[in-house]
Parts: C-alpha cells; sequence; structure tokens
C-alpha cells in the first residue's frame, strides 16, 4: 500500500482545489527509469484509470492511483510534504530502497 500523511494528503487536495480539476482526480504516484539513483518518482494528477491501475482510496480521502510495474518498487512508501527553510515538495519513504540519491527525489532497488 502506499501511504499519504495527512499533511501530504492535505496539499494534494489544495492543488485539485486550486487548479479546479475534475472531480474523480487522484494522485498518480510513479517510477521512471532516471535520476542519480536508477528510478526516480513521479507525481501526477489523473482523472481517469488505465488497465491494471492500482486504485487506492485513502483514508484522508485521497486516492491514489499506481500502475501494476511502479507498484512493485513503490509498496509500502510513504508520501509527505515539507515546506521549510530547505525547500517545498513532496517527500519519499520507500522501504524498497537500497540507495538514495541526496535530493531524494530518485533511488536504487
Amino acid at each position: 500500500m502506499i501511504q499519504l500523511t495527512d499533511r501530504a494528503a492535505q496539499e494534494v487536495k489544495e492543488i485539485i482545489s486550486a487548479q479546479n480539476l475534475p472531480s474523480g482526480t487522484g494522485l498518480r504516484v510513479a517510477v521512471a527509469g532516471g535520476g542519480c539513483s536508477g528510478f526516480s518518482y513521479n507525481l501526477s494528477f489523473d482523472a481517469e484509470r488505465k488497465d491494471g491501475d492500482e486504485v487506492l482510496q485513502l483514508e484522508n480521502g485521497v486516492e491514489v492511483v499506481c500502475d501494476k510495474k511502479s507498484f512493485v518498487y513503490l509498496d509500502g512508501t510513504q508520501i509527505d510534504f515539507q515546506d521549510g527553510l530547505n525547500g517545498r515538495g513532496f517527500t519519499f519513504t520507500n522501504p524498497n530502497a537500497s540507495t538514495t540519491c541526496g535530493c531524494g527525489t530518485s533511488f536504487g532497488v
């Protein structure tokens, strides 16, 4: 399962509202080849579902969508949102990652 902290869920809801995205829009979480460590995290908003998508209805009211290939690498990941002196953005705690880069946006397995 992919988890969002309450802070991350609130930020997702605020973005969906501010951008006036359609009803049923979820947070699509995926991985792609690249980045410093081999794989990079990708977040986007998507109102459409594809065959084979994992669709998670989280308790904090956010729907998370993930393709099956990415889910293998992301199962158990917690997504948080930070807004501090060192930057603003989503952070990932991924138990499947054996290495991570310093910026926190890529990982290796």
